[in-house]
């Protein structure tokens, strides 16, 4: 099965753990470690023949557009992570919506390529702000990938649904597919990303998305920093929790990353939403030809109004 391959674009200063620490103005301070650890994550998408959906601050773009272009032109799909890695629950509407604005205008411009897909940084699109759904179906974003439906102390929405599902807005509706979670009775366990599948057994991974893809005939999307490949990376001043989560783990990653790409296809978002779009329009098709049009005209309705 075909599982979704994304990337985090940002570098190591720009974490949220940080943000106390290094304010977004000195980020030009910090050594950027960014396009060396781009270029080698490139290297092992492009020997595993693997498509991925970048998604790119517009900081990122501003600064560093020679990185942009050398992804879309591998073949990768370009979506938004926000301006400047600022957390959608702490902005008002107005400041998401310029800060979205912003970002997707300098991807596109620097890409040359339309941008559809967005992910809040720190998946921090939660109940109290779903608003943010309004903003980006105003903004032309057709799919996000914000929502994990586990319960954290800084992000997580426990109630959402654990597969792709629509978010209707007042223009229209979103596609959102959410990070990867196993139902285990009543709990959910995350997997397959960031300090997942840093901290935890390959196995687990490996054993977690096939159980997905198997068991229950659903693709998964997984995650990934490109600092995460960077052992040798400058360490930042923060507690001991925020420093444990970002370094542990450092040097086993590209090893998982590489049995990851062997173990599973992978393709970018843009594919499995369209590829959802589809499954869902032949639902209605199927069951307005069995002359179940109630049913038909009710599955419409919540999926496509």
């Amino acid at each position: 099965m075909k599982n979704a391959f994304t990337v985090d674009l940002e570098d190591y200063m720009h974490v949220t753990a940080f943000s106390d620490h290094v304010a977004a103005e000195d980020w030009n301070t910090c050594v950027s470690r960014l396009e060396h650890n781009t270029d080698k994550l490139l290297g092992i998408l492009d020997s595993s023949n693997c498509s991925a959906t970048f998604f790119v601050l517009g900081w990122v773009a501003e600064k560093y557009p020679q990185i942009i272009r050398r992804i879309a032109d591998s073949g990768h799909e370009i979506a938004c992570h926000s301006l400047r890695h600022r957390l959608v629950y702490e902005m008002t509407p107005a400041e998401f919506r310029e800060d979205s604005r912003l970002a997707k205008t300098l991807l596109e411009d620097v890409s040359a390529k339309t941008v559809c897909g967005y992910r809040a940084p720190s998946f921090s699109i939660t109940k109290k702000s779903w608003w943010a759904f309004e903003v980006l179906s105003e903004l032309g974003f057709t799919y996000d990938s914000s929502i994990f439906p586990v319960k954290h102390p800084n992000y997580g929405m426990i109630e959402a649904s654990r597969f792709p599902f629509a978010v209707h807005t007042s223009s229209g509706f979103l596609v959102e597919f959410p990070l990867p979670t196993l139902q285990v009775g009543h709990y959910r366990a995350p997997l397959g990303g960031g300090a997942y599948l840093r901290l935890l057994p390959y196995a687990y991974t490996r054993w977690g998305i096939g159980h997905i893809n198997d068991r229950e005939s659903r693709p998964v999307c997984v995650y990934l920093h490109p600092w995460e490949l960077d052992a040798d990376q400058p360490r930042m001043r923060a507690t001991l929790s925020a420093r444990l989560r970002h370094y542990l783990g450092l040097r086993g990653t590209e090893s998982k990353l590489r049995k990851l790409l062997r173990d599973f296809e992978f393709s970018t978002l843009e594919v499995l939403v369209g590829e959802w779009r589809e499954a869902e329009s032949r639902k209605v098709s199927s069951l307005r030809s069995s002359s179940s049009t109630g049913q038909a005209e009710e599955l419409n309705r919540r999926t496509f109004s």
